[in-house]
């Protein structure tokens, strides 16, 4: 997400320095946006940046930050004037997590992982140079990330890997049991979300051609992809735990990472059930997606 906006925003030094760490995965980013009381209402974030010298002072904190815990960098929304209106008051920092003052404290979801946590900033001097376009011009810049966000939130190619793995759960789920009232229920649910995900690819596809062509990002196709992403993915994992039948209800994390548990059928798919949940959050709420859409076409 963090690439585009340096490609388009950043200056010739920070391309040069952070892209190429970036296109190889050799150096990995998390999002300091949302905030303990600023999550969709992401313009009355708090944490403050005041310029000292050549540095930033960074103090406060940030919420359901993914990844915190393995990230090298941050891209993060922060408060340079609090006399200006609150969109107009905001900037975009790239801060390194190595930096002195920064807490990265866990947060254990629902499905027994650890993904995201709350990172804290005690006087973290950050340099100016590390300031990603203009002072006041980080609105501008979070919205420009905000639609590359909402369009990977699409995530078809998983979602098709899945939709695989479904099915081929529900054949030796047949071939087990054989074919009954119940299973021919999900067999039709089955084939009606395909055909919502196969809807899906072609937006995204049409989505992905024109914004090539030049066509604005800021309209509400992004809104569109990321609003039916999360409810085909969230269809998808319930579809399947009414497979697995009562096995669904086994879900132990440590199968996840590999490790030896004391389940005997721990669920190969609570886990997207569990962590599908917030999918409904993260990005911009479905409820914030449904917003942007009316406003944009029914206006």
């Amino acid at each position: 997400m963090v690439g585009p906006v340096i490609y388009t925003f950043g200056n010739e030094e920070q391309k040069s320095r952070h892209l190429p760490g970036i296109l190889s995965s050799d150096i990995w980013w998390c999002q300091g946006y949302s905030e303990p009381n600023a999550g969709s209402d992401l313009a009355s974030l708090k944490t403050l940046a005041v310029r000292d010298g050549d540095h930033y002072v960074v103090n406060g904190t940030k919420m359901w930050t993914t990844e915190a815990h393995w990230a090298d960098w941050m891209h993060c929304l922060v408060r340079t004037d609090r006399d200006a209106r609150p969109q107009a008051g905001i900037s975009f920092l790239l801060i390194d997590m190595t930096s002195p003052g920064i807490e990265v404290r866990p947060i254990v979801t629902i499905d027994g992982q650890h993904h995201t946590n709350q990172v804290f900033f005690d006087d973290v001097r950050v340099p100016v140079a590390n300031l990603v376009g203009l002072e006041g011009q980080g609105w501008e810049i979070a919205k420009f990330l905000l639609a590359n966000e909402r369009v990977a939130i699409a995530d078809t190619g998983p979602k098709l890997k899945l939709l695989a793995d479904i099915k081929a759960m529900f054949a030796t789920r047949v071939e087990r049991d054989g074919q009954s009232r119940t299973m021919a229920v999900i067999q039709d649910r089955l084939a009606d979300a395909e055909v919502q995900l196969a809807s899906l690819c072609a937006l995204e596809a049409a989505y992905v051609r024109d914004w090539a062509e030049g066509a604005d990002r800021n309209g509400p196709q992004a809104s569109i992809l990321k609003l039916r992403g999360t409810e085909i993915l969230q269809l998808l994992s319930e579809i399947a735990l009414e497979i697995e039948g009562p096995v669904g209800a086994v879900h132990d994390p440590a199968a996840l990472r590999g490790l030896k548990t004391d389940s005997e059928w721990p669920s190969s798919i609570a886990h997207h059930y569990l962590y599908g949940r917030c999918w409904s959050i993260f990005g911009g709420t479905s409820e914030i997606q449904r917003t942007i859409i009316a406003r944009s076409l029914l206006a």
